[in-house]
């Protein structure tokens, strides 16, 4: 899992990967800081999907370019189609699902 620093490199990475989860969170956010290593350790189940992080206060416009209001979001992509997204309450179980069914689709 990487930062993103810009709207162009989330481009470039979500054209050159199938399938993607982005993790935008905010610094001030306490649920960001605590969900987050628990996709992280989720995602180490899913070898076929490459996760990478934007910050809402150092990319904003990645958060305005994908109409992201509320932190954290995850939103994931297939083929660099939007498959779903969860904001704010992000039940671990039911993200586990959501990835197991889209990987369906590759």
């Amino acid at each position: 899992m990487y930062m993103i620093s810009s709207y162009a490199e989330f481009s470039d990475v979500l054209s050159s990967n199938e399938a993607i989860l982005l993790y935008i969170s905010s610094p001030s956010c306490s649920v960001c800081h605590a969900l987050l290593p628990q996709v992280e350790s989720l995602i180490t189940e899913f070898s076929a999907v490459t996760m990478i992080r934007a910050d809402t206060a150092a990319t904003p416009e990645i958060a305005g370019q994908l109409t992201v209001f509320s932190a954290p979001a995850i939103i994931f992509f297939i083929h660099g189609k939007e498959l779903f997204r969860m904001a704010r309450f992000v039940p671990i179980e039911t993200l586990k699902e959501n990835i197991t069914n889209a990987l369906k689709m590759i």
